[in-house]
């Protein structure tokens, strides 16, 4: 059997372990485990299974936690419901309003929190209530949630950008920075849609009470501490003050800091923010480990490169290979969650993409932002049924049919990465060459 033979049964074998529910980074590990010894012999698999959580031990691993901290300190604090006064302030009195705050409070919140799934949790407590209250239709109401809470991955400080700079080997500070421009363009084409259907369904969005300036104004400077956090998490590591790691523990030290002296944040608080950054640290490491060890095994096959060959044996053009991965991701997105997808493709994709002339982080913003349409998308839908588990009397399938609108949003801004990829690149050249 030659190593291609066994990666391909390595990676069905992988696909199946995790359809039985089988823990990620278990699954990840025994595949690379036995598909090592089986091309190598057990002896070199059971060394670099043996050596692989050492890895982990390198410096750069501790700005995962670092960044968990911070957003869980920021949800906590209370910072996500001020975000979304000033935001519902800016855009009062226009039909649409509430769910256009959402979406902006959602923005500004993913750059503290760096994760989707507590940017969904946290709004859906806030936003839906009130949307609610002012008779807004459920459907918009929790896609709006839903989709901003896509924007967790996409605007920096990114937890999912940490993971793929780690399994890519890529700079962080350059992924951070090409998501910049994607992220808040897409949380404009969010608003659009919500104008649209404004305009299209006007009973969804009635109009909100109109605010003079001055009150605007005066909400808007509630986001100060959003300004201090990332400019310390983001801002610090492009003028060159901090290293990402060193920018990660300033900032969640300010995030502290700014709990305790501006709002109710108890030391209770602040010990279960500990508790979640301990147990989604730990999560995710276990599941890096498995992946590592799954990508040396992937690596031995030399699958990568018998892909390649294929490519060029069916001289199939670099975009038709770019638009079959990226339907693939989509495929992926319905059955496992963004962590998962990006472990287990990148070790064999991602040798494949750079093959082609493509540019590895723009391949890994153009992937995250597939990513995410898997997050809103059945079966699994990790946001819908987020949204769907504080909200038991709301149905399954109006939060889905909620977020159909928004898709389009989603095509449209990966169209546009397709066709101009200096939308994710111009920002890293400016700030690296």
């Amino acid at each position: 059997m030659t190593p291609q033979e066994i990666g391909g049964i390595g990676i069905v074998a992988l696909v199946l372990l995790t359809l039985l529910r089988v823990p990620l980074g278990a699954a990840m590990g025994l595949v690379g485990l036995a598909g090592y010894a089986a091309i190598d012999g057990w002896e070199r698999a059971f060394i670099v299974f043996g050596e692989t959580p050492y890895s982990l031990t390198q410096y750069a691993f501790s700005v995962l936690p670092l960044f968990i901290l911070m957003g869980a300190v920021a949800t906590r604090s209370g910072m996500s419901q001020e975000l979304f006064v000033a935001a519902n302030a800016l855009f009062a009195g226009r039909r649409g309003a509430l769910p256009m705050a959402t979406i902006g409070a959602c923005a500004g919140f993913s750059a503290i929190s760096g994760s989707s799934l507590a940017t969904a949790a946290t709004f859906t407590q806030i936003a839906v209530p009130e949307m609610r209250r002012y008779g807004y239709d459920e459907r918009l109401a929790t896609g709006s949630v839903a989709v901003g809470g896509t924007l967790g991955i996409l605007i920096p400080p990114s937890v999912i950008m940490v993971i793929y700079a780690l399994a890519a080997e890529e700079s962080v500070p350059a992924l951070f920075a090409a998501g910049m421009i994607p992220g808040v363009l897409l949380a404009l084409l969010f608003m659009v849609v919500i104008w649209v259907i404004a305009r299209i369904r006007p009973e969804w969005a009635p109009a909100g009470p109109r605010l003079d300036w001055r009150e605007r104004w005066r909400a808007a400077a509630a986001m100060w501490k959003l300004a201090v956090l990332f400019g310390l998490a983001v801002g610090g590591i492009y003028t060159g003050w901090f290293s990402p790691t060193e920018a990660a523990g300033v900032a969640s030290f300010a995030a502290i800091v700014i709990a305790f002296a501006t709002s109710d944040f108890s030391w209770r608080d602040f010990v279960a923010s500990l508790d979640e950054t301990l147990r989604t640290t730990g999560m995710l490491l276990f599941i890096i480990t498995g992946a590592w060890i799954f990508a040396y095994f992937i690596v031995q096959t030399r699958l990568p490169v018998a892909l390649v060959e294929l490519i060029e044996f069916f001289e199939l053009a670099p975009w038709a290979v770019i638009m079959i991965i990226l339907v693939f991701y989509i495929i992926l997105g319905c059955v496992l969650d963004a962590v998962a997808i990006i472990l287990v493709t990148v070790p064999v994709f991602l040798p494949v993409v750079t093959a082609l002339g493509y540019d590895s982080v723009w391949y890994g913003i153009l992937m995250v932002v597939v990513v995410e349409v898997g997050l809103i998308t059945p079966p699994v839908g990790l946001n819908i049924f987020v949204i769907r588990a504080q909200l038991p009397d709301i149905a399954l399938g109006t939060v889905f049919r909620g977020i159909v609108p928004f898709l389009a949003a989603d095509a449209v801004l990966i169209a546009l990465l397709l066709l101009f990829p200096q939308l994710a690149l111009w920002l890293p050249g400016v700030l690296y060459n």
